[in-house]
């Protein structure tokens, strides 16, 4: 490392904790990965925790003249979160927010998820204006940042027209609240040559009329290239000019701290239709007309769209037979609207169908409310990325360009750009795209791995960029920011004084060039085609990742270690260290750190799967690599299996021990004891809490007395059958207790499976990475249940969601598994009468529950029993992780940091469907977490009569 980032550590130390200054060369890799296909490897990461650290560092860097980058969530595609010198990244303290005026404006910190802020306005009936495609995954930092769109957003919704305020700081440290009178007056003192120079800039903009109308022309049409230049002919006061200049800066001209928006109707009202034409022609003379209505979204797809998804389930059987029939040529139009009431609705609809049934649709689903149809109408829209990605070779990477045209352009452009597709052989490449702001993506499939594609990238590029903004006065990004791939062609768009102008601003906001340089502003025509990122093949699990970033708020270590992206970023650079053996050190040094930061902390949840547009789940790799044992550990392995009631019987018998030590320690001396016995162990010895369970009663199987009743097999999971109540438990009767107690109220004779104390899902030893031990057990299982259950004919019901996710995985013959919440929704709640509490309830969903599509249920369940059920925020995952809560606590604690602020005074009860989790969820909530079947029981009794 340089001296002067070595310097620049040791003043940074002085008020920024150490282990949120990253320099490790694995974890500046990981944490330096976003979405784009540029590479480039930061010398430190800040993890920043409060807006005075963030003041200090960007102060530190302006005097050093050191470059820094601000980082969000790293979904952007143009290369604009991308650095090799500081990259500033803030911690999860950063999602504060206020709603305003009865949902009428909200005030967002810049670590709020674009979706989260729509939950919060939901019960207003609003949400803020930007709706991009990465809603779930983006931070309202990049949204503004960087002007960030949608499908329904257009250029009237977006952060330029509906923000209301911010506070910055700029490259020198200096704070602004543009909406707190006394910072905006104190700023117009301390900077009064800014704001000379930024006045005079809207003067002599305003004053060439040839500018200012190209400027009110460009912005007619979505445009984020280059900086938001409308906001010099839009405004005339020197704050109004400043504020909408950072929206779209891409940090070039400082740090965005909070932001207040002017929020939007949501609807409640909705509806969604799909509608082909013959060609393109005819697809884009609709939209012309269209765009004269009320309608919220068209986006349009082309015919290699339509046949990227033809095979997909889902899919109206139509557009596989428009392929078949020879028809290459149609294209669609899927189209939403909105209303405020049913009536206005159906109007909109019939009105609509009017234009379009001019323009002879050959195919169609009608405008529909349906919830389902609309989801599987979308879902072909939402399947077009996943389907380029999911059939390029390995080695590649997806590219997704985003340009705007003139509406009444459109259908000419589309052909233009397809003869582009064919002249440059990208075969594979389609368009789709948000077609009322002539707004078109196109996604093609690119290697960087010779000089001859790089070439034809480079040659590909060109041609685009005169084809948008020259030939048809486009725009060359629309939506997704100008980063460093747009950056050589600002001067081709907007022309020598658009360019200065742009310098201009730069220069005026930043004056030592420290603030993200080579983004939007380069001098280097040739930056688009530097720096790409390698996506060398690594492992058929993850190789068609494309670091999109998407899985990353549900994964449970995304705050303490690496995230799925993050893992399998650094395994391809192992895996490519592996294969070429250039750097022994590196590979040895960046193995070490992955044991760790990649595989020890790894939950394995798959909660990624369900993000991913390619459905990885990183999970199986972890597992994968996970089975890298040695022969004696896979011995041991194998006799746990053969013995399995002899093992558990043991961890039953250390609950004991662990009991009674803390009668006798007590409290605080039995924590200390046992966090030293941990440490000294490496980590073998579980770490004592306060809610460790007791041992679990001796389960006593129910007498079968003969009469005629309905019958369930219940398969009461390890963890039941070992860990008992904690001890300060509200309800002191094991799990096992309470189960077959509700079964029989509810008027089931209950079967336990034979040889109950040595069965086993498998899960265990599956996540450990011993298969096959894993598939003995199941294979066990499988067969105790096939008899007990008389070949399938009685439901099964597992006390704990994580074992049946995984025996309704493996299992082969017809059985049919239910974990706690569905089969008391199907089969318990219809047989008794529930009296729901008063008294309010925490509800956790497990990630397996969640994976099988279970949350609906599981909140209908619980709100049946409690009048006010509270489903924490921002916990997607516990992170206990069958033991890692014992052998890697600081996972769970990561994980479920922010749940204790969220439970309220008058709580004392949670529940859940898996007993490790809940022992986590117990510790870190400061109340007692329980399965689901304690609540049901409590509040349920046999109908009378």
């Amino acid at each position: 490392m340089q001296p002067a980032y070595m310097d620049l550590i040791e003043q940074l130390r002085q008020q920024i904790d150490e282990k949120r200054i990253i320099t490790d060369p694995t974890l500046t890799l990981a944490y330096g990965t976003d979405a784009s296909f540029y590479r480039l490897l930061p010398q430190l990461v800040l993890q920043l925790d409060t807006l005075d650290e963030v003041i200090f560092a960007i102060k530190t860097c302006y005097e050093r003249q050191i470059p820094v980058t601000f980082r969000a969530a790293g979904t952007s595609l143009s290369g604009q979160a991308q650095s090799d010198s500081v990259l500033i990244t803030l911690t999860r303290r950063w999602r504060d927010y206020k709603v305003l005026n009865d949902g009428a404006q909200i005030w967002l910190q810049p670590g709020i998820i674009g979706a989260e802020a729509n939950t919060i306005l939901a019960p207003f009936g609003r949400k803020i204006g930007p709706d991009p495609g990465s809603i779930n995954s983006c931070k309202i930092g990049g949204i503004v940042a960087n002007n960030a769109s949608g499908m329904c957003c257009g250029t009237s919704q977006n952060s330029y027209r509906t923000i209301a305020g911010m506070t910055v700081v700029l490259a020198d440290g200096t704070l602004l609240n543009t909406l707190d009178i006394d910072s905006v007056a104190a700023f117009k003192k301390t900077h009064a040559k800014m704001i000379s120079e930024l006045m005079l800039l809207v003067s002599e903009c305003q004053g060439n009329r040839v500018l200012a109308d190209k400027i009110r022309h460009k912005y007619r049409l979505k445009n984020t290239t280059g900086y938001s230049l409308n906001s010099l002919v839009d405004f005339d006061d020197p704050i109004d000019v400043l504020q909408h200049l950072f929206i779209g800066s891409e940090g070039t001209l400082g740090f965005i701290a909070d932001v207040t928006y002017n929020t939007v109707i949501n609807h409640a009202f909705k509806a969604s239709g799909l509608f082909v034409f013959a060609d393109i022609e005819q697809t884009c003379l609709a939209v012309s007309q269209l765009s004269k209505t009320r309608v919220a979204a068209v986006e349009l797809m082309d015919s290699r769209s339509l046949a990227s998804v033809a095979e997909k389930p889902g899919m109206p059987a139509f557009i596989a037979q428009l392929g078949a029939a020879g028809n290459t040529e149609a294209a669609a139009l899927l189209i939403e609207i909105h209303a405020e009431d049913e009536h206005d609705l159906g109007r909109q609809a019939e009105g609509l169908q009017q234009i379009i049934n001019v323009f002879a649709p050959i195919e169609q689903v009608n405008f529909s409310r349906d919830a389902t149809v609309c989801d599987q109408l979308w879902g072909i829209r939402k399947e077009l990325f996943p389907a380029v990605g999911a059939v390029r070779e390995s080695g590649t990477t997806v590219i997704i360009e985003d340009v705007a045209f003139p509406i009444e352009q459109l259908a000419p452009a589309v052909r233009d750009l397809q003869i582009l597709f064919t002249q440059f052989n990208y075969t594979e490449a389609i368009i789709f795209g948000h077609a009322l702001a002539g707004n078109l993506h196109f996604v093609f499939t690119q290697a960087f791995d010779t000089q001859l594609e790089i070439e034809r990238y480079s040659a590909f590029m060109d041609a685009v960029a005169q084809l948008v903004a020259v030939d048809y006065q486009g725009s060359l990004k629309a939506e997704h920011g100008t980063g460093r791939n747009m950056a050589p062609f600002i001067e081709l768009e907007w022309g020598h004084d658009g360019y200065l102008l742009m310098l201009a601003i730069k220069g005026i906001f930043d004056t030592r060039g420290i603030l993200n340089p080579g983004v939007i502003i380069n001098a280097d025509k040739h930056a688009h085609i530097k720096n790409l990122k390698a996506m060398p093949v690594a492992d058929e699990l993850i190789d068609k990742c494309v670091e999109c970033g998407f899985c990353e708020p549900v994964c449970p270590s995304r705050n303490l270690s690496l995230t799925p992206r993050q893992r399998n970023t650094v395994f391809r650079e192992i895996s490519r260290l592996r294969r070429s053996n250039e750097d022994p050190a590196r590979l040895a040094s960046m193995e070490k750190t992955y044991r760790y930061y990649g595989l020890d902390t790894c939950a394995a949840t798959g909660l990624c799967a369900e993000r991913c547009p390619v459905n990885i789940n990183t999970g199986d790799l972890v597992r994968k690599l996970r089975q890298n044992h040695t022969e004696k550990a896979k011995k041991i392995a194998s006799w746990t299996g053969e013995h399995f009631a002899t093992v558990t019987a043991s961890a039953k018998a250390g609950l004991t021990v662990a009991s009674k030590m803390h009668n006798v320690l007590g409290t605080n001396r039995m924590r200390k004891l046992t966090q030293k016995a941990y440490q000294l162990s490496g980590h073998k010895i579980p770490q004592w809490t306060p809610h460790m369970p007791l041992p679990a009663a001796k389960i006593i199987a129910p007498v079968i007395n003969g009469i005629t009743k309905e019958r369930v097999v219940y398969f009461p999971s390890c963890s039941a059958r070992n860990m008992g109540v904690e001890a300060q438990a509200q309800d002191k009767r094991s799990l096992a207790e309470v189960t077959i107690s509700l079964l029989e109220k509810a008027g089931y004779e209950v079967l336990l499976p034979a040889n109950l104390n040595n069965l086993c899902c498998g899960m265990p030893y599956t996540s450990k990475g011993f298969p096959e031990t894993a598939q003995v057990k199941a294979q066990q299982l499988e067969q105790a249940l096939w008899l007990s259950s008389q070949q399938g004919h009685y439901p099964i019901l597992m006390d704990t969601s994580p074992c049946a996710s995984t025996s309704k995985q493996h299992l082969r013959k017809e059985l049919t598994i239910y974990e706690p919440f569905k089969f008391v929704a199907d089969f318990v709640l219809p047989r008794l009468d529930i009296t729901p509490q008063q008294a309010p309830v925490m509800l956790h969903i497990t990630c397996t529950s969640r994976r099988q599509g279970l949350a609906a249920v599981i909140e209908r369940v619980t709100k049946s029993c409690a009048q006010h059920v509270i489903i924490p925020d921002d916990i997607t995952c516990c992170g206990f992780a069958g033991d890692k809560g014992f052998t890697k606590p600081e996972l769970n604690a990561s994980a479920l940091a922010p749940l204790k602020s969220q439970v309220l005074e008058n709580c004392s009860e949670g529940y859940s469907n898996s007993r490790t989790c809940e022992i986590g969820l117990s510790e870190h909530s400061g109340i007692e977490y329980r399965s689901i079947l304690y609540l049901v029981d409590k509040v349920s009794h046999r109908h009378n009569g």
